[in-house]
């Protein structure tokens, strides 16, 4: 609720009600709330801690809002994931002229022309995605050698991101 208070100012803290109209509640088996209402000002002077309150945060937290507002979106992009590196297009087109154009020159397949490297050919055997070509040039499949113990993490990383670009470029 501070949080809340700090970062968003009075719309997002608790409200404390003012209007109640407490002669015409009923408290179960006992009869009208008027008889167990709070002494008078009660709630007023509720509401002025509040807005005392409220004024203290917007006082000192003003200046520091937007910052903290900034390291609760990038801690949350941190822990959604967020790349650690961006991907290198050219050494991934270098891992992959040493180490797969023997067989996928083009985006093609030598060993089994179906399984092509081709926007079209992924998406239909579900491998569109940089995560399932890292797991597959890492572990191999069928006729293809396993390449993570040959390549680092990073190497393979681009070599995946390599595959997607030039699939999506058509291979030109």
């Amino acid at each position: 609720s501070l949080l809340l208070l700090v970062l968003f100012g009075r719309s997002a803290a608790f409200e404390v009600p003012t209007n109640l109209n407490w002669d015409s509640a009923v408290a179960p088996g006992r009869g009208r709330v008027s008889q167990l209402r709070p002494a008078e000002g009660f709630w007023q002077g509720a509401e002025m801690e509040a807005a005392d309150a409220e004024a203290a945060a917007e006082d000192i937290w003003s200046p520091l809002r937007p910052l903290l507002l900034s390291l609760l979106l990038g801690l949350g992009a941190g822990l959604a994931g967020a790349p650690a590196r961006a991907a290198d297009l050219e050494n991934g087109q270098g891992i992959f002229l040493a180490n797969c154009a023997a067989c996928h020159a083009g985006g093609n397949n030598a060993v089994q022309p179906d399984k092509k490297l081709k926007k079209e050919a992924l998406e239909t055997y579900g491998m569109f995605d940089v995560e399932r070509i890292k797991y597959q040039v890492t572990n191999g499949k069928n006729a293809m050698p396993a390449f993570g113990e040959r390549l680092g993490p990073e190497d393979i990383e681009d070599v995946a991101n390599y595959v997607i670009d030039q699939a999506n470029k058509g291979w030109s």
